[in-house]
């Protein structure tokens, strides 16, 4: 329980010297792991079943060479194709935000620097030097969060496109 507590207070630190566009981040990156994980679990657990599905409903077919055939096999790979794609464009999305969001953070924080140098004038470094750590911080956890998310994506990016032409070869069209 003190790891947690120890844990907590140091994650406050850090957003407390970067701002509270860090908290924008960590939504921002929260959001996009929980949408990955969902697509990693219908990969593993509920495309499995409907493909099966698929492919048995095709296999159960008589014709499966006239051109209403082909459109209902059509039909199905682009349903399938639907729900693999789902959710995929959220996904690159926010990857994309979070060196945005961080951007965001670092004009924030040198505003901050400049409001502080407009003040207290460039005597006081210390001052300064506090508001270009609270203006560097953001854009290093946004590329933190977004290179986290570039891998993951693009592996999961090239698992569904897998699933697809797996589906596709297994529905084979006369």
């Amino acid at each position: 329980m003190l790891f947690l507590i120890e844990l907590w207070e140091s994650v406050r630190g850090f957003i407390a010297t970067g701002g509270n566009v860090l908290y924008v981040v960590a939504f921002a990156l929260l959001l996009m792991w929980i949408l990955m994980i969902e697509r990693y679990w219908f990969l593993a657990s509920v495309y499995p079943t409907m493909r099966d599905d698929i492919i048995a409903r095709w296999d159960a077919r008589r014709d499966t060479t006239s051109w209403y055939a082909h459109r209902i096999r059509e039909t199905w790979i682009s349903e399938a194709d639907e729900l693999l794609e789902q959710r995929m464009i959220t996904i690159r999305t926010l990857v994309a935000m979070c060196p945005l969001i961080g951007l965001l953070g670092t004009v924030t924080g040198m505003i901050g620097v400049f409001e502080v140098m407009a003040e207290q004038g460039t005597g006081n470094p210390r001052l300064m030097a506090a508001g270009i750590s609270q203006a560097t911080i953001p854009t290093m956890a946004g590329m933190v969060a977004a290179l986290s998310g570039v891998f993951f994506s693009s592996r999961l990016d090239a698992k569904v496109k897998l699933a697809k032409a797996k589906l596709v070869d297994s529905l084979p069209h006369h």
